[in-house]
């Protein structure tokens, strides 16, 4: 328990300190690339700096989330102000999709008469953006948990996305110093919008997933209850739920059904026993409630409220 304390309270120090490092420095190099993009006149550029806007305001929010997740539980909020940090994850996940959008919209009208882009100009500023995009991706990967919290995952496809429009203004303006291809940088910038779409929606299907309180896709429960059920004195499970409060914390209820003849302590060296396995699972918050074997169902596990029930044979 100290153990696993210890290591979530290093990983959000780590993602607050990856986190503000990596603000300070994709704000700074915004503002280089607005001005650049206006002096060449590069849509690209433009795009990238309106998606660096996006990152910078990402991982602005992400910072704020962790350090209102660090606020009390108090009698109004029972689980704290951690779930912050899942909805500003969503509000990430919209601004990238938001930005593809208006990406796509800018980049079919240029299509139509492609205007005449600083080629040179375009490739110093988006080779220099490449470079600062490769530090803070690697800076945030290196020093936050981009796999573990959902919120620094979302800052971090900010960044990526960002990376890959670098890629994408520097063959733009490779094609059209090389080639004369004025539309090379219209279309590279659809494609630069479509990649950020994707990034958007995978944050927002795991964060929707979560504001859902679905189960946790690392979970097996069918391999929960089976252990659940082997553990002696256990004779059903029902109202079974997991959930997810935030990306790193995940919760279970359920009602155990016992022997009847146990007595208090019995049961809940039973019970302590069924959160040792939740807890191996990697479930932190566990409540459980212990019911007297009821001989119409005998073993039945009962996984959802509407009655539907599953015997030890299905498990």
């Amino acid at each position: 328990m100290g153990a696993g304390h210890d290591h979530s309270h290093h990983a959000h120090a780590g993602n607050k300190k990856a986190l503000a490092v990596s603000f300070f420095i994709i704000a700074g190099y915004m503002l280089v690339e607005i001005a650049g993009g206006l002096l060449t006149g590069s849509l690209a550029l433009l795009s990238d700096a309106g998606h660096m806007l996006s990152d910078a305001l990402s991982v602005g929010l992400s910072l704020l989330a962790f350090k209102l997740g660090e606020k009390a539980v108090d009698s109004r909020q029972t689980f704290g102000y951690k779930r912050a940090e899942i909805l500003f994850a969503l509000f990430n996940g919209l601004t990238l999709l938001a930005i593809a959008v208006l990406v796509v919209i800018e980049a079919v009208e240029r299509l139509n008469d492609p205007p005449e882009v600083a080629g040179a100009g375009m490739l110093v500023v988006s080779a220099l953006g490449l470079a600062v995009n490769i530090v803070v991706a690697r800076y945030m990967h290196r020093h936050g948990d981009v796999h573990g919290s959902i919120n620094m995952k979302s800052a971090y496809l900010h960044v990526l996305g960002d990376l890959l429009g670098s890629l994408g203004a520097i063959a733009a303006a490779l094609m059209m110093m090389v080639f004369g291809w004025r539309w090379a940088d219209p279309v590279v910038s659809v494609l630069i919008a479509l990649l950020v779409a994707n990034s958007g929606a995978v944050v927002l299907r795991q964060t929707l997933h979560i504001l859902m309180q679905g189960a946790p896709a690392h979970i097996d429960q069918a391999a929960l209850v089976a252990e659940i059920l082997a553990v002696p004195q256990v004779l059903g499970v029902h109202d079974l739920h997991i959930w997810t409060l935030t990306s790193s914390r995940h919760l279970l209820s359920a009602h155990l059904v016992l022997d009847g003849s146990l007595t208090v302590r019995e049961a809940q060296e039973v019970s302590r026993a069924v959160e040792a396995l939740a807890r191996q699972k990697g479930i932190g918050h566990i409540t459980l409630q212990t019911d007297a074997q009821d001989h119409r169902h005998g073993d039945a596990l009962y996984c959802q409220e509407d009655g539907h029930a599953l015997g030890r044979a299905d498990i």
